[in-house]
């Protein structure tokens, strides 16, 4: 085999060549390529994950939802109310024991609450996708249900009717209600833009005592500075005797009451209570009050002026007709 060196140097030749083809970049044939690799190239694109909800509530909490939620328990009666006036009725499955309106609430399974205890057990076996609580729930309420393994978001209450604005599309967003939000609250602030205008001329303000519990009638609890029925008593056009309060919910003694002598009481107790105008007149000492000796002691729906709902447009309506009644012809 005279001619092995020549062909073992051909060889080698031949394999310095492919080296340096190779390390400019020229593309070589795989050995094999993995069948997965071959039916992923050939399958389309997965469809994306829908982006998570993600809230921060009333008390401060990061709360996440995959999607809006469609079953809803509500444990507070205005949350309640404002998921059915944005079209969410459908989507509730257990209400708390005073969530009363609308009436068809009413059917749903009541879970407790209000001033007693929730039934969690209830709650977990409805097995809901979001728990809505508000400020008239405990903090420990609240994670208590969280450890519970369920979706709690906590709706602080409003200020302002801003405020109340701002809830709803809140509320929108966690049950996919946005269009209905947007109808809901232009109506509302069209409404409170109507009384604003009625108002507005008024030079009469009467000064107003506001009952809310006359367990003990020689101190009756009155609404102070800050709350709702504050706001709206004010944006009726009258002054709230509680104003100079120094607390939220506080008693006034029946010496206060005469001193400032308001020129009418608005009893809220009368929904809860059954206070009526007959009753404040027989109390020891008021016949001295103007409101008493001139008999403007009305009867009012607290629940129109207490629940941080859209029905606090309807308590506005409802202050000026009865403190402005002419007003309103």
């Amino acid at each position: 085999m005279k001619n092995k060196p020549h062909l073992i140097r051909l060889i080698l030749v031949l394999i310095a060549l492919v080296t340096v083809i190779t390390a400019c970049g020229s593309p070589a044939a795989p050995t094999s390529i993995p069948t997965q690799a071959l039916v992923a190239e050939t399958q389309a694109p997965s469809s994306p994950t829908p982006e998570q909800l993600t809230f921060t509530d009333g008390l401060d909490r990061q709360v996440t939802l995959g999607k809006p939620a469609q079953k809803i328990i509500s444990i507070a009666p205005s949350n309640t109310e404002i998921l059915y006036a944005l079209g969410a009725g459908s989507q509730v499955i257990g209400r708390d024991s005073f969530s009363d309106y609308p009436e068809e609430a009413k059917a749903l399974p009541d879970v407790g609450g209000g001033w007693g205890e929730l039934n969690t057990e209830q709650i977990v076996s409805l097995q809901p996708d979001l728990v809505l609580a508000a400020q008239i729930n405990t903090a420990e309420q609240v994670k208590t249900l969280e450890d519970l393994g369920l979706t709690v978001f906590y709706l602080a209450n409003p200020k302002d009717f801003d405020g109340l604005y701002t809830n709803l599309q809140t509320v929108a967003r966690l049950t996919g209600r946005q269009t209905e939000a947007e109808t809901l609250i232009a109506s509302l602030k069209k409404r409170v833009h109507t009384v604003q205008e009625k108002v507005a001329p008024l030079s009469n303000h009467p000064l107003v005592f506001y009952e809310l519990d006359s367990t003990n009638p020689n101190a009756p609890y009155t609404s102070g500075p800050g709350t709702f029925i504050d706001l709206l008593i004010n944006m009726a056009g009258a002054e709230n005797l509680g104003s100079t309060l120094q607390a939220e919910w506080a008693q006034v003694s029946v010496e206060e009451l005469i001193k400032r002598n308001p020129d009418m009481i608005l009893l809220g107790d009368y929904v809860y209570g059954g206070i009526k105008p007959e009753d404040v007149a027989a109390r020891p000492g008021w016949g001295a009050i103007k409101a008493v000796k001139e008999g403007k002691i009305l009867p009012f729906d607290d629940n129109l002026v207490s629940r941080p709902g859209p029905r606090l447009v309807d308590g506005l309506e409802a202050l000026v007709k009865a403190l402005h009644p002419d007003s309103t012809q």
